[in-house]
C-alpha cells in the first residue's frame, strides 16, 4: 500500500478547473478521473444531503476506534480529489453564485433529466452565453434527442436494454442459464470513460481554436458501443450472439473449472496449448484422439469433450494446477474474491491501493487510478471531500466573499 502522489508534483490537468453537477456515478467517475490527471473539480452538492451516494451504506469508512464515519464506501469509491461546495441550485442566489464559478471554469458536468437544468438557466445555452468557449458535458440514460430522451436512465436496466445481458450468464439449456447483469456497473463506468475521453478531445479542440462545445454522452449509446465484436458479429451475420457462460464460443476448451478445492480458469489459444494442458492432467489421449485433435473438432464436440476435462481437473487442488500449467505454458489463471485480489502479490507490487489521510475517518484507503505515466502521475493526494467541505475556501478564493458574505449565505440555505 502507498501514500498518494504529493501535492507539489506537477499534473498533466493542473490547468484546468471542472465544476461538477454530478452525482452517483458515470459523471462522478468522470470527474475523479479528471480530478486525477490533476483538474480542479469542484463537486457542487444540495445542501444538507449531497451526492445521493453519500447514504449509500453500509459500509462506511471507520475511524480510527473502528467505529463508523458517515461517510460510505459507495461514495469514496468515485469522488476523491475533488472540492466539496454546496449549493442550492434552485434559489436565485445560488444560481448567481453558479454563474459567478461558471466564468472561472473550463468544463461543467451535470447528469440531470435531459431539459431539467433548463429552469434553473444552468443548461448549455444559458452557460454558453456566460462562457462561451465552455466545455459542457452532458451524461444522460437515452441522450438528448429521440424518443426515449425524458426517461430516466439507470445502469441495469440499460444492460438489458442494451444488449449486454442477452451475452452474459450461463447457457439457457444448463443449470442456473438466463441472463445476468454484470456484478459492477459497466455501463455507468464506461459511461465515464467516455465522457473523460470526449471532454479531453474536447479541451484540446478548444485550445486550439477557442471553441467551447456541447457533449451529449448517453448510458444507452455507451452500451450498445461496449458490444464491440458482438455487436459487429450480428451486424454482419445476422444472428444475436448467445450467451455461453464461462465458456467461448469459438474456442475449446476456454473456461472455468472447478478444482479439488476452488476454481480456475484455462484458456487454450491454440491446439499446442490444448495437448500440454491434457499431457499435465494424465490424459495424453486426449491430445490425439481424433474427436478432439483440433479446435474446430473440440467446439463440434464440446459436449463430448468438456465433461472428461471437469473431471480430470477435479483431481487436483487449485494451486497444484496453476504452478502445473504455468511451468508448461498453459495460459490460466484463479478466480479470486476481492479480498484475495488485493492479497495478490502483483497487485500489491503495483500499489493498486492507497491510503489517503480524510478529516473524520484519520486515513481512508482507496484504489488508484490505473493510468501510469513517467512523466505527469495520475492520482490524488487528497481524500473524497466532507459535504460542503470546501464552500468557504473556494467562494472566497474564487469569487472573493468574505466571511460575513458567506455566513449571510449560510443563513438562508442558499450554501
Amino acid at each position: 500500500m502507498t501514500q498518494a502522489t504529493t501535492p507539489s508534483a506537477p499534473k498533466a490537468l493542473g490547468h484546468i478547473r471542472v465544476l461538477d453537477l454530478s452525482r452517483v456515478l458515470a459523471g462522478p467517475w468522470c470527474a475523479q478521473n479528471l480530478a486525477d490527471l490533476g483538474a480542479d473539480v469542484i463537486k457542487i452538492e444540495r445542501p444538507g444531503s449531497g451526492d445521493d451516494t453519500r447514504a449509500w451504506g453500509p459500509p462506511y469508512a471507520r475511524d480510527a476506534e473502528g467505529q463508523d464515519t458517515g461517510e460510505a464506501a459507495y461514495y469514496l469509491a468515485a469522488n476523491r480529489g475533488k472540492r466539496s461546495v454546496t449549493v442550492d441550485i434552485a434559489s436565485s442566489e445560488g444560481q448567481a453564485l453558479l454563474h459567478e464559478l461558471v466564468k472561472h471554469c473550463d468544463v461543467v458536468l451535470e447528469n440531470f433529466k435531459v431539459g431539467h437544468l433548463k429552469r434553473y438557466r444552468l443548461d448549455y445555452d444559458s452557460l454558453k452565453a456566460i462562457k462561451p468557449d465552455l466545455v459542457y458535458c452532458s451524461i444522460t440514460g437515452f441522450g438528448q434527442d429521440g424518443p426515449y430522451a425524458h426517461r430516466a436512465g439507470y445502469d441495469f436496466l440499460i444492460q438489458g436494454m442494451g444488449g449486454l445481458m442477452s451475452v452474459t450468464g450461463e447457457r439457457d439449456d444448463l443449470p442456473g442459464g438466463g441472463p445476468q447483469k454484470a456484478g459492477v456497473a459497466l455501463t455507468d463506468l464506461m459511461t465515464g470513460m467516455y465522457a473523460t475521453v470526449a471532454v479531453l478531445a474536447a479541451l484540446t479542440h478548444r485550445d486550439r481554436t477557442g471553441q467551447g462545445q456541447h457533449i451529449d454522452m448517453a448510458l444507452l449509446d455507451t452500451q450498445v458501443a461496449m458490444l464491440a465484436n458482438m455487436g459487429s458479429n450480428y451486424l454482419n451475420s445476422g444472428k444475436p450472439p448467445r450467451r455461453w457462460g464461462n465458456a467461448h464460443a469459438n474456442i475449446v476448451p476456454y473456461q472455468t473449472f472447478a478444482c479439488a478445492d476452488g476454481h480456475i480458469i484455462v484458456a487454450t489459444g491454440n491446439d499446442g496449448q490444448y495437448r500440454k494442458f491434457v499431457e499435465a492432467g494424465g490424459r495424453p489421449e486426449l491430445g490425439s484422439d481424433p474427436r478432439f485433435a483440433t479446435n474446430p473438432l473440440r467446439v463440434q464436440n464440446r459436449d463430448l469433450l468438456v465433461p472428461i476435462l471437469a473431471e480430470m481437473v477435479r483431481e487436483k487442488k487449485r494451486d497444484a494446477w496453476i504452478a502445473l500449467l504455468e511451468s508448461v505454458g498453459v495460459p490460466c489463471g484463479p478466480i479470486n474474491d476481492i479480498g484475495e485480489v488485493f492479497a495478490n502479490e502483483q497487485v500489491r507490487a503495483r500499489e493498486v491501493a492507497i491510503e489517503l489521510p480524510h478529516p473524520t475517518a484519520g486515513k481512508v484507503t482507496l484504489v488508484r487510478n490505473p493510468i501510469r505515466m513517467s512523466a505527469l502521475p495520475a492520482t490524488s493526494d487528497k481524500a473524497p471531500p466532507l459535504l460542503g467541505q470546501h464552500t468557504a475556501q473556494v467562494l472566497h478564493e474564487m469569487l472573493g466573499l468574505d466571511e460575513a458574505a458567506i455566513a449571510v449565505l449560510r443563513d438562508k440555505g442558499v450554501v
